[in-house]
């Protein structure tokens, strides 16, 4: 299916991945810590691992609140975040609210004072919290889709994405009770050679599952069952018919079942492995840089919203069909030591003429990136899973980088 054309395949995980449990319980964090102190400064990575007698969660990193305010219930926060995503059971991979069957270590202390020195600082002068670069990336490929408009990414990690969102919400409402937390999605789909999508020649989902072979009469009438499910309840309301022919192939565990127990007991997990799945799912570059559980004066995060929000504008104005921004920093200076544009060949002006646009328009000191997207706010626990970028708020509060600015757009136009 691929002659004439090219393949492009992205992933996402759902909530109750081991790794994306352990982005959700640092994000719960950082939010309970910027709810008692807005200029918290936090860097918290978690781990989590079960065995047949319990599961831990293990929680490190460092903490500073403003003098007088007392740190947050840390192991209670973490206790919390698992089970609303539904980590209640042991016989399920863990039961974060039992003290008996899951323990968790609390190895939190105060950031250094160096690091310390140079993001408390005055807006104009705040300097970046470590060295290193960010990628923002957008596009034009979700705006054909129905249901995706609006999102300006690559469809590709835009359906995946929204197929674990999708997963989360069936098994929460119990459309589908007897699935899990732990689950993945894949979506792979054929552009022609202009870079048009065709169709999706494959769509892989992987679930956990209670265990009801008692209630078939076979494990692969189990499986089709489950298999039929998941494509009613989940697939056909995410991936648009037209994507969709008789050569698509649809993969739902694939390596046959995946009953209890799943979650950290089939698989560790830990803060930050999934950074492509947050991000772009590989069609925009990435820094290297985790965002879960860092408060926003960590460029890694902030940086990464504020070059996403940019590139966002160039697109959704018409500039380009694809925009790609790098931003680079050193530790405590404010200003970035590089702003590097790049549309692919697809800019309507030189790249040159858009790199002016977008750094006339956007203020690219950390100081700022906080003030303009509003990143004080405990808004972070939203973005623990199923995305950071293309995402539709439920407020105005939340995923201030995906709004758009009409007075920019208006400026980008008129360039045009």
């Amino acid at each position: 299916m691929s002659e004439g054309g090219w393949l492009f395949t992205s992933e996402s995980v759902a909530s109750g991945h081991p790794d994306k449990l352990c982005d959700a319980i640092s994000d719960s964090i950082l939010d309970a810590c910027l709810s008692v102190d807005p200029n918290a400064k936090v860097a918290v990575e978690t781990l989590v691992k079960g065995r047949e007698d319990k599961a831990f969660i293990v929680l490190g990193g460092e903490v500073t609140l403003a003098e007088g305010v007392e740190n947050p219930d840390f192991v209670q926060v973490a206790r919390d975040a698992a089970a609303n995503i539904g980590y209640i059971s042991h016989e399920i991979g863990m039961d974060a609210r039992s003290e008996e069957t899951c323990e968790v270590i609390e190895l939190i202390t105060r950031q250094s004072a160096h690091i310390n020195r140079g993001v408390v600082q005055e807006i104009d002068s705040q300097g970046a919290g470590d060295q290193g670069l960010m990628f923002g990336y957008a596009c034009d490929e979700t705006e054909s889709f129905e249901g995706h408009q609006g999102r300006w990414m690559p469809l590709a990690i835009a359906l995946a994405q929204a197929l674990t969102r999708q997963y989360r919400k069936c098994r929460e409402d119990g459309t589908i009770d007897w699935a899990r937390p732990d689950a993945k999605s894949q979506v792979t789909l054929l552009h022609d050679d202009n870079g048009s999508i065709v169709c999706a020649t494959n769509i892989v989902i992987a679930t956990q599952h209670k265990d009801m072979l008692a209630d078939f009469s076979s494990e692969e009438e189990e499986q089709d069952w489950i298999k039929n499910q998941i494509m009613e309840h989940v697939i056909a309301p995410i991936v648009p018919a037209s994507l969709i022919t008789a050569d698509t192939e649809i993969v739902v565990n694939g390596t046959g079942r995946f009953a209890d127990p799943g979650g950290p007991y089939a698989d560790a997990g830990l803060t930050g492995r999934k950074i492509i799945v947050d991000t772009y799912g590989g069609r925009g570059r990435h820094g290297g840089g985790a965002f879960s559980g860092k408060d926003p004066s960590k460029v890694d995060r902030s940086a990464a919203y504020a070059s996403r929000w940019a590139a966002k504008h160039v697109v959704a104005s018409g500039l380009s069909r694809e925009c790609e921004i790098q931003l680079a920093y050193a530790i405590g200076v404010p200003k970035p030591v590089s702003v590097r544009v790049d549309t692919f060949g697809t800019g309507l002006i030189p790249d040159e003429q858009i790199s002016s646009l977008v750094s006339e328009n956007f203020d690219f000191r950390p100081g700022h990136i906080i003030l303009n997207l509003r990143l004080k706010a405990p808004i972070y626990s939203a973005t623990a899973s199923g995305g950071h970028f293309g995402r539709v708020p439920k407020d105005s509060s939340q995923f201030t980088w995906e709004r758009l600015d009409e007075n920019i757009i208006a400026i980008f136009n008129a360039q045009l």
